[in-house]
C-alpha cells in the first residue's frame, strides 16, 4: 500500500494515475488528520508525504507515526527542498527526499524499494511477535530456567543456581525447547536475543 498525503488536488491525482500504472495500490489524503485517522494494515507501507501540507508540517506527521511505533518507509516531497530540511527529514529516519517535479521513473524506483524494504522490515516483526507470543507461555520458573540456558550453563549448574534438582533443569529445558519450537540452544539464545526482558 502506498499512501499520498499532498493537499494538491491535481498532484493527488497525477500520483494515483502514476502509482496504479505500476500496479501498486494507492490511497490519498487531502490531510495529515484524514491520513493519521487511518487504521493502518500489517503489510508493505510507504508514504509519499508532503512537507508543506495545510494546518500541519510532514514533519509533524513523521513525529506522530513514530510516537504510535509506525515505522513504515516515508518518502519527503517538496516544491521548494533545502540542504537543511532534506538532511532534517532523513535524520528522522525519512527512506527519500524528493523535489517537485520529479521522474515519473525515479519515483516509482523509489517507492518500489521503500516496500521492499518495508517487507523485510514486516516479515521480521512477524517472527518476533511469534517469538514473544511463544515467551509468554512460558511459566515464571520456564524464564528463570532460559535465562540461565542462554549463558551457556549446563544442566548440572542451571540447577544449583537454582537450587534445584538436576533432573529437574532437564525437564525445564525440555519444557522451553518445546514451547520455544527451538531445536538447538544456538536457535534458542537468538530467540532470548529479540525478546529477553530489560532489567
Amino acid at each position: 500500500m502506498v499512501y499520498v498525503v499532498d493537499d494538491e488536488s491535481s498532484i493527488r491525482s497525477s500520483l494515483t494515475r502514476l502509482l496504479s500504472s505500476a500496479d501498486l495500490s494507492a490511497q490519498c489524503f487531502a490531510t495529515a488528520h484524514e491520513f493519521l485517522e487511518q487504521a493502518f494494515a500489517e503489510q508493505p507501507t510507504c508514504l509519499l508525504l508532503d512537507v508543506n501540507i495545510a494546518a500541519a508540517s510532514g514533519f509533524d506527521v513523521q513525529d506522530e507515526l513514530l510516537r504510535r511505533g509506525l515505522r513504515f518507509p516515508i518518502i519527503f516531497m517538496t516544491g521548494f527542498g533545502t540542504i537543511p530540511m532534506s538532511v532534517k527529514a532523513i535524520k528522522a529516519g525519512a527512506h527519500e527526499f524528493l523535489t517537485k517535479p520529479f521522474e515519473p521513473d525515479q519515483l516509482l524506483d523509489v517507492v518500489r524499494q521503500a516496500l521492499e524494504h518495508d517487507e523485510r522490515g514486516l516479515i521480521e516483526r512477524v517472527q518476533v511477535e511469534s517469538i514473544r507470543r511463544r515467551f509468554e507461555t512460558l511459566t515464571p520458573r520456564e524464564r528463570e530456567v532460559m535465562a540461565q540456558l542462554v549463558t551457556g550453563k549446563m544442566n548440572k549448574q542451571v540447577a544449583h543456581e537454582l537450587g534445584t534438582s538436576e533432573i529437574t533443569a532437564k525437564v525445564h529445558k525440555r519444557h522451553i525447547m518445546t514451547k520455544m519450537n527451538a531445536r538447538t540452544l544456538i536457535e534458542l539464545v537468538k530467540m532470548w536475543e529479540q525478546v529477553a526482558p530489560v532489567n
